[in-house]
Parts: structure tokens; C-alpha cells; sequence
């Protein structure tokens, strides 16, 4: 990583190759093969995915969920002489707590989950830290409400604290069902480089089969190719499937906003380790098996937890990382990698690019521009392996 820049993972990207929409039919994208050893690169089809893989592989799923989290707000008038503004665009990035208030972490969550596996801030209050567009005017104190499309007031928010770029921490007033009130008045969080707006297909498209806990407000694209059937027919071969977690915030739409690589820190994102998963994955290890990750997710939660463990066997749990992954990362668990392309200058890039090395993943890259492939959450992917 010794003297990089995050202008050194920068190509040319023409603007049509950027994915609008999911394929027709999902499980019917392209996918770049690269044997990491030679370099070499072969253009196949995803439906051949399990063609790659091998009797005794574990394959690694990242099951989150993602919660429909972009609302839009109306200002309310604090002071008389304020005028009411526009529309108010709200993000919810991840829930916070009272606790948490004044610390520069992410705040951790109780044992307690309710319904479907949502978590439940530990002070009982309803704070989540958001995004708010635009957000110049947006001040501590403002009350935002949220209606529904009949106009009537769904939610109502407080404005507690103020960051930087759009960032707000809101306190909700109590609600009911707060999280069924978020599925009939939210959107799906699709990417800004998606220019169009949500419509109920994405509701499903931009969601993972095998998702379960919800907690995201990014798809982990690269499960987005998989189908029923393509999972059937991998453990049909024999592949074993392992499962975890890992809620995707707003590490995902923060661009870097340094030049050094040594400078980069990314926000923290919560995960979970199930002692199942932890199982598999120490087994496959102790028999030299083939470990895929099915993301750039799964691969920051498997390599944390090793570094966390330390030469130790992995043990169930929960927590929080902000790995950064970049060349010179010495891998202990990941062996294969399928993912989807990558925005420039990202950190995603970054770690796929210590994977496989930084000038055979550009000259991949370069390849698939080429080629026109499909780039980004509803592109075309790529496995390494």
C-alpha cells in the first residue's frame, strides 16, 4: 500500500455501460472469469457459475436485507420567519442510540431481536443517522414529517445533530409498526449512478434471493445474480453454502475523499458470525478447501473476523468493521472471489484489486469496457479465483 493513491485505481468508464436496470431474467448476466494466477481472462455466462466451483468448495452468502430507506420529508416552520421549502430527500443509514450520542463509532445493539430479525435500539429510542438532500438548510432542531402518498403524516422526525456532507442524526416520534410503516412509505436506496427512480420491481430485483436480516440500505450486489435454481444446482455438485451477515451503510455511497491510500478510513458496518458459519469456515480451512465469497462484503467480514481471531479458530458473535482492505493485505481465509465491477477510485475497487493485483484487475477492467460489459449494482460480474 506504500505510496498509492486513490487516483491510482481510476479508468475510463463510458456512461452508457452503467447498468439502469437489473437483466431481464435474473441469473441471465455476464460474467468476466480471471484466473488469478496467470491472468488470463475468459468471457462466460453466470448460469455456468457452478461449472467453477468444486465438490468441497464453501461458498459464502451475505444474507442482509434491504430495508426500503429512502424517504422523502417535508420541513416543518420552527421560527417565524422560516418559509417552507421543498421536498426533503432522507436516507436512513442505520439506527443509532442515545448512548451513542457524542461517539465517533457506530453504536452497538442489544441481544433483542423482534419480528424479522430487526434489531431494537438498546435505549428504546427510535434514532437513526441519515443523509438528507439537500441538507444545507436542515438545522438541530427542525421537525421533519413524512407523509403518506394520501398525504396523511406517517412519521415525524426530530433533527438532533448535524455532520458533515448531508449527515443528521434523527430522533422518530414513536410508532407502532415503524419498520411497516417503512414498507409502505419507503423507497428502495438504489445508487446515484442509477438515474431513474425506484418502481415496485426493484422492490425485488434489488434484493438477494437468499436475503433475510434486514439491516441494509445497499444491495450486496454481487448475490444479486443468484436464482433458486443455480443454488440448487451448486449443492447439487457438493458445493457447501455457508451463510453470514453484514448490513451494508453509508460506507457505500461515501466517496474517499483523501489521495493516499494510508489515509483512507471507512465507516463502520455492522456483521454477524453465526456459530454455524464459524463452523464451516473453520472447517473448510483445516481441510485446505476452497473459500469463495460471494461479494466484497462477505470478504471484509470473513478477513476482520480472522484478524480478529488471530490464528484462533473463528467463534460465533457480532460486531462492527471498518476494515480497509488495499494491496499489500495478506488473505487468510478467502480463496476465490465473485463480484460485481466497481466504481472508480472506490475502496471496493481497492480491495479487489488486492486480491488479484492492481494492473491485471485494471487490465480486466479495461477488457470489459471493451467488451461492454454491464458496470455496477444491476451489471454484469466477475469471478477471480
Amino acid at each position: 500500500m506504500t505510496g498509492l493513491r486513490v487516483a491510482d485505481f481510476d479508468f475510463e468508464l463510458p456512461p452508457e455501460l452503467i447498468a439502469q436496470q437489473p437483466p431481464a431474467e435474473r441469473g441471465q448476466s455476464r460474467m468476466l472469469v480471471m484466473d488469478r494466477a496467470r491472468g488470463a481472462l475468459r468471457d462466460e455466462q453466470f448460469a455456468s457459475f457452478p461449472t467453477l466451483l468444486n465438490r468441497g468448495d464453501l461458498l459464502v452468502l451475505n444474507d442482509t436485507r434491504v430495508m426500503p430507506a429512502r424517504l422523502y420529508a417535508r420541513r416543518t416552520l420552527v421560527r417565524e420567519r422560516d418559509r417552507p421549502s421543498g421536498q426533503i430527500e432522507v436516507l436512513l443509514t442505520e439506527p443509532a442510540t442515545s448512548r451513542m450520542l457524542r461517539a465517533p463509532s457506530i453504536p452497538r445493539f442489544s441481544a433483542e431481536w423482534v419480528g424479522d430479525h430487526e434489531p431494537q435500539p438498546a435505549s428504546g429510542e427510535n434514532l437513526w443517522r441519515a443523509l438528507v438532500r439537500p441538507g444545507r438548510k436542515v438545522a438541530i432542531g427542525e421537525r421533519l414529517v413524512f407523509p403518506a402518498p394520501d398525504g396523511s403524516i406517517e412519521l415525524e422526525a426530530e433533527v438532533l445533530e448535524r455532520g458533515e456532507f448531508g449527515e443528521r442524526l434523527l430522533r422518530f416520534k414513536p410508532a407502532p409498526d415503524f419498520f411497516g410503516v417503512l414498507d409502505r412509505i419507503g423507497h428502495m436506496p438504489l445508487p446515484p449512478y442509477i438515474r431513474r427512480g425506484d418502481v415496485e420491481a426493484d422492490r425485488e430485483r434489488y434484493q438477494t434471493v437468499f436475503s433475510r436480516d434486514r439491516g441494509s440500505v445497499a444491495a450486496p450486489t454481487a448475490g444479486l445474480h443468484f436464482t433458486p435454481e443455480i443454488l440448487d444446482a451448486l449443492a447439487a455438485k457438493g458445493v457447501e453454502i455457508a451463510r453470514v451477515t453484514l448490513h451494508v451503510g453509508l460506507g457505500t455511497f461515501a466517496p474517499l475523499r483523501v489521495e493516499r491510500l494510508d489515509e483512507v478510513r471507512l465507516h463502520r458496518e455492522r456483521y454477524t458470525l453465526s456459530p454455524e458459519a464459524a463452523e464451516a469456515i473453520n472447517r473448510a480451512s483445516a481441510e485446505r478447501r476452497r473459500i469463495a465469497a460471494v461479494g466484497t462484503t462477505v470478504v471484509r467480514t470473513l478477513e476482520h473476523c480472522a484478524l480478529e481471531a488471530n490464528g484462533r479458530p473463528l467463534q460465533g458473535h457480532s460486531g462492527e468493521t471498518e476494515i480497509f482492505i488495499s494491496p499489500g493485505f495478506n488473505f487468510r481465509l478467502v480463496n476465490a472471489l465473485l463480484t460485481n465491477f466497481h466504481l472508480p477510485q472506490s475502496s471496493l475497487l481497492m480491495l479487489v484489486s488486492a486480491f488479484a493485483g492492481r494492473e491485471p484487475v485494471l487490465a480486466a477492467y479495461r477488457h470489459a469496457v471493451q467488451e461492454k460489459y454491464r458496470f455496477f449494482s444491476y451489471g454484469d460480474c466477475m469471478f477471480l479465483a
